[in-house]
């Protein structure tokens, strides 16, 4: 059985709860208030639904390498082209919006999730990247950013390649900022064409335990917005 939270700010320890139900479902219950979202995500955990609130800690978990990033030879002749341009904290609101009205299979930003991550992004933990047609909001990405981690939550887009360029310009971003852990929790087409992986929840909490031990600020925001980001990367197909 799965365990059962109340007020009380507490979660089972990851590495030592061993009644995982649905691959990676380990609570049910508390709240969604910032002390405690800001906990779940040190402990590698994250809400999944709000009637019930269920927390995971999936195994395998979705990651992107940092310094990996795949960028197609297209993608990357794309950006140069600059036909968009991305700031960083400055729509989050309407990228979560956005997000959640995105279809997709089994979608889980209800208003109580929007409303528990507008208060998170208030209080400095939760960030979104914007990709901008002029002053059309074309794409994003939103995640929460702990110490050394940046947990990435969803993306969308209305334009082709606008999530893709969000994603890109938020990866350049995390590595000038000297973040150590980029994880997207689950795999999609789009991250898996990216480079994104799958590592176990033992390597992924050991990353964790490391990316916390380096602590970093998302900042930057309109100092870094008109930056083009680097597309030449380690693995760039040739």
């Amino acid at each position: 059985m799965v365990a059962f939270l109340e007020k009380k700010l507490w979660f089972p320890d990851p590495r030592t709860y061993d009644r995982y139900l649905d691959e990676g479902l380990l609570a049910v219950g508390g709240d969604m208030s910032v002390e405690r979202l800001k906990l779940a995500y040190r402990l590698g955990i994250f809400p999944w639904t709000e009637k019930p609130i269920t927390w995971w800690c999936p195994d395998p978990r979705g990651i992107f390498d940092l310094q990996r990033l795949r960028i197609s030879r297209s993608l990357a002749k794309f950006i140069r082209k600059k036909v968009y341009h991305c700031t960083f904290d400055q729509a989050f609101e309407q990228v979560i919006r956005a997000c959640a009205e995105t279809p997709r299979p089994g979608s889980w930003i209800t208003e109580s999730f929007i409303q528990a991550y507008v208060r998170l992004h208030e209080a400095g933990a939760a960030h979104s990247v914007e990709c901008w047609h002029g002053d059309r909001l074309v794409g994003g990405v939103y995640g929460v950013a702990v110490e050394g981690l940046f947990a990435g939550e969803s993306m969308f887009y209305r334009a082709s390649n606008a999530s893709k360029v969000a994603l890109v310009h938020l990866t350049d971003h995390l590595n000038r900022r000297g973040y150590q852990l980029f994880d997207v929790q689950m795999i999609t087409p789009v991250t898996e064409s990216l480079g994104a992986r799958l590592v176990s929840r033992n390597d992924y909490l050991s990353r964790l335990k490391a990316a916390l031990s380096h602590p970093c600020t998302f900042g930057g925001d309109e100092a870094e917005s008109g930056r083009e980001p680097r597309t030449s990367q380690p693995n760039h197909p040739q």
